[in-house]
């Protein structure tokens, strides 16, 4: 992290210029300096593979398709922010569907503060998402280290001849003598195999 500056960056699926301008416009006052603007989902879907974006705003409809599938497999395959903006009746239709998947849904016309309000929380959703994952991965290394460790005092008490308590006693000994964490000494004790 040393020196990195964080850049959000946002992906804009749109066939209209005008839209294109007034979206990019208004993102850019949030922070998101060169967006990134395709015309279509088929684009849209192949950028996302390539960069993970904080907020992905669809402006129905696309030329491909119409962009409710767009947003779907936004929200399936990256930790983005998800807006949908469709016209007043459409979005009525649609909103409380998607919104069930993670997708918000944005009628327009709207205002440029709705807009904003908007992509501020599509981008606080995207952070916070990150931030779950970041706990559940901590949890599975967790996890991973517990498994090992166990495996290790298996091995001890079946093949050394320890009781549960040795084992445990050796392995957090072993690891604080040696100024490792415990996962360290039971993989070594497991490589003797």
């Amino acid at each position: 992290m040393g020196g990195d500056v964080f850049v959000p960056s946002a992906l804009i699926a749109s066939a209209g210029n005008n839209a294109n301008e007034y979206l990019a416009k208004h993102v850019a006052e949030l922070g998101y300096l060169r967006p990134t603007i395709v015309a279509s989902g088929g684009e849209a879907r192949r950028r996302m593979g390539d960069i993970d974006f904080e907020v992905v705003i669809i402006n129905t409809p696309l030329p491909d398709e119409f962009g409710h599938e767009l947003s779907t497999y936004a929200v399936e395959k990256s930790n983005a922010g998800v807006i949908l903006l469709a016209k007043a009746g459409t979005a009525d239709q649609i909103s409380d569907k998607l919104q069930q998947h993670g997708v918000l849904v944005l009628a327009k016309p709207f205002t440029g503060v709705q807009f904003r309000q908007a992509v501020q929380m599509a981008a606080a959703c995207c952070r916070r998402l990150d931030y779950l994952r970041q706990e559940n991965d901590k949890l599975r290394d967790k996890i991973a280290q517990i498994r090992l460790v166990d495996r290790a005092k298996c091995y001890l008490i079946e093949h050394k001849g320890m009781s549960e308590a040795e084992a445990h006693r050796m392995i957090e000994k072993t690891a604080m003598d040696t100024r490792r964490d415990r996962a360290e000494v039971a993989a070594e004790i497991l490589e003797e195999e």
